[in-house]
């Protein structure tokens, strides 16, 4: 995307990068915001000192800002925060040293009540930390430069690249995600349009991240097969099915990126449907009884509108399973 490529030497390692010449290159340089996990910044600190290196040479680079938006944004940014342009071109950003994840995806995970804006500026402080190749190995505070960068972005971008692992399987993607840090922080209130590369089999597909969640849902959410296959689990078959509900719910809490129908056609199957949601009241009260809050809070916070009649059945399950988990019993 800059259009820089590697340099190797002549035992074929990797220590150096150069620009791709824009003749040759045939279009723009684009700006780009690299967002590395903590596991990503230990593995491959070298790699990340590359990228930086590639990102400044971009930006200092003398030629048009109408073909280099990466020394557009730079220059925009050296004047906005008084800065020298080098420092102004920080992409490369990550947790501080021996610090993981945002956090973000803890939070929704035990969270009855999450703050969006509270959860964004948790983002933006626990991922930025900038990487200068200036000095390798350091990662130094930029949360100012972090949120400077990112609100310039108009495209977000994850990759899938394991098939036993999807969006609701884990926290971890949505606990990745910067669309609606992005949105808060452009301008414009513009928010970015998502992308994940779903590069599970040979036939790589980028799809938007909506569709991907829909695809997710539909093949294990809301799959006959998958919710059977769990219910023969037992205790931790529900314990499942309520966390990948909560992880759904993740998606809108970051990205507003789970339609209506998920949640409607989920509490059509787990909820209205007297036979599953009995089973999952006997194997694990407290199971279902966390997945009706995620229901509840969707609705609440207007990631999912339904009806009154859902509603008011979802409180009802809430108390049956409160009072299993007490032990009330008012058959006599």
């Amino acid at each position: 995307l800059v259009g820089a490529r590697p340099v190797p030497d002549a035992l074929g390692r990797v220590n150096k990068v150069e620009l791709v010449p824009l003749e040759q290159l045939g279009r723009p340089r684009v700006d780009v915001v690299v967002n590395c996990s903590g596991v990503f910044r230990d593995l491959f600190i070298n790699q990340m000192n590359l990228l930086d290196r590639a990102i400044k040479m971009a930006a200092e680079a003398d030629e048009p800002v109408e073909q280099n938006y990466v020394r557009k944004h730079a220059l925009e940014q050296a004047e906005e925060l008084n800065v020298p342009l080098r420092e102004a071109a920080t992409r490369v950003f990550s947790n501080a040293a021996g610090s993981y994840s945002a956090n973000v995806g803890l939070a929704v995970e035990n969270g009855s009540s999450i703050d969006e804006e509270q959860l964004q500026q948790q983002f933006v402080t626990r991922k930025g930390f900038a990487l200068n190749s200036d000095n390798p190995g350091e990662l130094s505070e930029a949360s100012n430069l972090f949120k400077s960068a990112l609100g310039k972005v108009d495209v977000t971008f994850q990759n899938l690249d394991s098939s036993e692992i999807s969006l609701t399987d884990v926290s971890h993607y949505f606990d990745s995600d910067p669309t609606k840090v992005v949105e808060g922080l452009r301008k414009d209130g513009k928010k970015p349009t998502a992308f994940i590369a779903d590069t599970t089999t040979a036939n790589a597909q980028v799809r938007t991240l909506s569709a991907q969640v829909r695809l997710d849902s539909r093949t294990k959410l809301l799959n006959p097969k998958f919710y059977e296959a769990s219910l023969k689990g037992g205790y931790e078959g529900v314990r499942e099915i309520s966390k990948r509900m909560r992880y759904t719910f993740g998606w809108s809490t970051t990205a507003g990126a789970v339609d209506n129908f998920v949640y409607e056609d989920a509490n059509e199957t787990y909820i209205a449907d007297e036979d599953i949601k009995k089973r999952m009241l006997d194997k694990n009260p407290d199971a279902l009884r966390d997945m009706v809050e995620t229901f509840l809070e969707a609705n609440a916070k207007g990631y999912w509108d339904t009806s009154d009649e859902n509603l008011e059945r979802l409180r009802d399950v809430y108390q049956e399973c409160e009072d299993r988990i007490e032990g009330v019993d008012f058959t006599s």
